[in-house]
């Protein structure tokens, strides 16, 4: 996320309850917020383990 409370999580590691608020709210124009609107997609399918896994075989460069 590159603003705000959450700044520096990636977007699977927001909380729910923001991703939702933000559904409400709109999205963000853009990159961001189609990659926001992805994020509650899996949220909300349950689906957020698959890039979880994804993340845990290329982790963060130092």
């Amino acid at each position: 996320m590159p603003f705000g409370k959450y700044e520096g999580y990636y977007l699977i590691d927001l909380p729910e309850y923001y991703v939702v608020w933000y559904s409400q709210k709109g999205f963000p124009k853009g990159q961001l917020g189609e990659q926001m609107q992805l994020v509650y997609e899996l949220k909300l399918n349950g689906l957020e383990e698959l890039v979880r896994n994804i993340k845990k075989q290329y982790p963060r460069p130092i």
